[in-house]
């Protein structure tokens, strides 16, 4: 129960962007400015970058390291919840539908949080 108990940000987070990515497209508000700055797309790095920072957080929390290839597994997994997300929009969700640049932001926002990870983990070694 330990271990799950550090994953629960994590887990909490990719249900959230699950239920917020499957909204019907008619319940997703729609503010003009916002568009203008492509507003959706800073959503879709952020919301990653956060996967793959909780996922290292809760790893980390458990036992005290990540082994060699987990941010690489963690990265590569988020951009897959990412390209399934846009197959899921485009053929299950009404007035929705598939988004490269969506599913290029969900990588580079994954990307970023594995950056955001290994300097974390750069920090913690020092303050050892």
């Amino acid at each position: 129960m330990r271990m799950l108990r550090f994953f629960v940000p994590a887990i909490l987070w990719i249900i959230l962007i699950l239920v917020l990515c499957t909204l019907p497209g008619k319940d997703l508000p729609s503010v003009s400015f916002l568009d203008k700055i492509h507003f959706d797309k800073i959503v879709h790095f952020g919301m990653f970058a956060g996967v793959v920072v909780l996922l290292g957080f809760g790893y980390f929390k458990n036992f005290g390291r990540i082994p060699r290839g987990f941010i690489t597994v963690s990265v590569i997994g988020a951009s897959a919840m990412g390209l399934a997300i846009e197959y899921i929009q485009k053929y299950f969700i009404a007035n929705r539908s598939f988004d490269l640049y969506d599913f290029l932001f969900d990588t580079l926002g994954a990307l970023f949080g594995a950056l955001v990870l290994r300097f974390w983990l750069k920090y913690q070694s020092k303050k050892r």
